[in-house]
């Protein structure tokens, strides 16, 4: 039979439904995301700095030139922003309307000199030098007061999103903080009011005693398919210890992020055919200080199934496929 799960952060409601599901070794059958194809030419590979703008930060060989050749990391402004960092915000009402410019920050974190399609193919310090390098870059914009709230992320894939194979991640940071952001800050809020404690911390520990819903854990981390998966195979992947800012990650939590996020993703490729995902990072608004109710996190959404009329005219969600069995089928994959 059906069953109707409630999500303990946001109260949304998640229709399971294993009776509409293929098996999960099913899934793959359908993945759009193939091995890389290496395009004739990238922008993002080393010796093509010039095709795209100025880098922010790099991590690069000593005595080498910036914008040339010599880096293992890159930061660059998005050649296409969605938001400009130039301008001032400009806020009006125009009748019962708000508006404002659209000022923020949009970067490329350009993850790799050489061409691949996954963070699953860097080694243990490089993918490290990914989160070290998404930290570092949103301590320095937290130092500009139009920045608000910033949202890290990654499309792979075409479907999920993707205009460039290459492998990289994006932060976006905007003047206001999301309604998705809000929701989750004032349902942990309400939790944290009742309980006195900390609802990413009760579930982190709860979902560790049940294991049920374990894809892995580390040292610092625990990744799980959520008791109200939105999706099938959803997975969360939440800091072991409190903190509700991702740019307060040390260089050591950095590097334990790197290897268990190589290690989730790359159960989620190769169970399910290197499908199209998405993953962001959930983190607490910049200017906030140490939030005692909230808890940064990393959501990685496979894109699996569509959104149809009646999610978007209720708000439920139908995942096909329970987060129990999920989990059990990717703690079988040796990533």
């Amino acid at each position: 039979m059906p069953e109707l799960r409630k999500d303990p952060v946001l109260g949304r409601w998640v229709i399971v439904s294993s009776e509409r599901a293929k098996r999960p070794s099913d899934f793959g059958e359908d993945c759009s995301v193939e091995a890389s194809k290496g395009p004739m030419f990238c922008p993002f590979c080393e010796g093509n700095e010039s095709k795209t703008p100025p880098e922010i930060l790099c991590y690069r060989d000593e005595g080498t030139q910036p914008n040339g050749p010599g880096w293992s990391l890159r930061v660059v402004p998005n050649k296409y922003p969605a938001l400009q960092i130039e301008g001032n915000l400009d806020k009006k009402g125009v009748g019962i309307y708000d508006r404002m410019n659209g000022i923020g920050a949009h970067e490329v974190v350009i993850e790799t000199p050489q061409h691949c399609a996954s963070l699953t193919a860097l080694d243990d310090a490089s993918a490290r030098d990914v989160f070290r390098a998404c930290r570092d870059r949103l301590v320095d914009l937290r130092g500009d007061p139009r920045m608000v709230c910033g949202m890290v992320f990654k499309n792979v894939g075409e479907a999920a999103g993707a205009s460039v194979e290459h492998t990289h991640t994006q932060i976006i940071v905007t003047p206001v903080v999301p309604r998705t952001v809000q929701q989750e800050m004032d349902g942990c809020k309400r939790f944290f009011d009742y309980r006195g404690r900390c609802l990413f911390c009760d579930v982190v520990e709860q979902e560790r005693s049940d294991g049920t819903r374990i894809v892995a854990e580390s040292g610092r981390f625990v990744a799980f398919n959520p008791y109200a998966s939105r999706f099938p195979f959803e997975t969360w992947v939440v800091p072991r210890a409190h903190e509700s800012h991702f740019e307060r990650l040390s260089d050591d939590d950095a590097g334990d992020l790197g290897h268990i996020m190589r290690v989730t993703l790359g159960k989620i490729e190769k169970a399910l055919c290197r499908p199209p995902y998405n993953y962001m990072i959930h983190t607490a608004p910049l200017p906030t200080p140490s939030l005692e109710h909230y808890h940064w996190h990393i959501e990685i959404i496979p894109r699996l199934t569509r959104v149809a009329g009646f999610e978007w005219g209720t708000g439920f969600y139908i995942n096909p496929v329970p987060p129990e069995s999920a989990a059990a089928y990717l703690r079988e994959v040796e990533a």
